[in-house]
């Protein structure tokens, strides 16, 4: 447990209740060492504060010299406002975590003071459930000690991966949106299921099951998913009929363009930041 340790969330959204559940959870940081704030919900801090035992209060009410890291977890349209507001009361030994899409470290050192400690991590919507994979990439003046802190704390909703940031919009694509299109294959196969007269709760959590049983051989075989399919694939059985309708209606090439394209979204959000920094400078 990290006892010395005290964690502001600015934001009280899912994913930062998702890392709050986790953290608390998990007991990494005691709950009451915990502060989430919100711009003018009160009910949603009364809620978090009853559900997790931790703290809620107004930013401005925020005791910077008693804080460790900040979390920021809010609207990324609000990021400028929160930095602008951070700036004057932050010190190089504050570590700021963002959980914002598209918003770059190099962006927040911009308006920070040279040497602020910020990572940038990446969470998917699993990580309610404790099964995130979550990326993380590391500001200019990250400490190592700093870096171990956060991935202690992430890996309290699921695994971390520290990639370079240049990475991050692939990992948009492939993780951070990547729950959705499991959700979409299951409800394509849900329709299936419900046209043979197969309904309801049975029929999902057979899906469920086979599609985390899948995951789960990949994790533990230590074999590649090419390896494995081409295992349970026999020369013209149901498995081969399957997938050669999957390559007929071209089942591969919409999964790529999936990844692809809410990559390249990714990137042009963060674009978008990048250019309002040259306009300012």
């Amino acid at each position: 447990m990290l006892q010395k340790t005290t964690i502001a969330f600015l934001g009280a959204g899912s994913m930062a209740e998702a890392m709050i559940s986790g953290i608390v959870n998990e007991g990494i940081v005691p709950a009451n060492q915990i502060i989430v704030t919100n711009r003018s919900n009160e009910e949603r801090l009364k809620e978090l504060k009853q559900k997790y035992g931790i703290r809620g209060m107004k930013r401005e009410d925020l005791q910077f010299e008693q804080i460790d890291l900040f979390i920021l977890a809010m609207k990324p349209k609000d990021i400028d406002n929160v930095l602008l507001s951070l700036k004057d009361s932050l010190k190089e030994n504050h570590l700021l975590l963002s959980v914002l899409a598209g918003i770059t470290t190099s962006y927040m050192e911009n308006i920070l003071h040279e040497g602020q400690q910020v990572i940038r991590v990446m969470p998917n919507t699993s990580s309610a459930i404790g099964e995130s994979a979550t990326a993380i990439s590391k500001g200019f003046s990250v400490t190592e000690d700093n870096i171990q802190l956060t991935k202690q704390l992430l890996e309290s909703i699921g695994k971390v991966y520290e990639i370079e940031e240049d990475k991050m919009d692939i990992f948009t694509g492939l993780a951070g949106s990547g729950p959705a299109y499991f959700y979409y294959l299951m409800e394509q196969m849900e329709s299936v299921a419900a046209e043979a007269g197969l309904h309801g709760e049975t029929a999902r959590e057979m899906i469920a099951q086979t599609i985390l049983g899948a995951a789960k051989m990949v994790q533990i075989s230590g074999k590649t998913p090419a390896a494995l399919r081409e295992n349970v694939t026999s020369p013209n059985g149901t498995t081969a009929a399957g997938l050669r309708a999957l390559a007929e209606y071209g089942g591969g090439e919409a999964i790529s363009q999936a990844a692809k394209q809410a990559a390249r979204r990714s990137k042009e959000i963060s674009s978008q930041f990048i250019e309002k920094v040259k306009v300012t400078n």
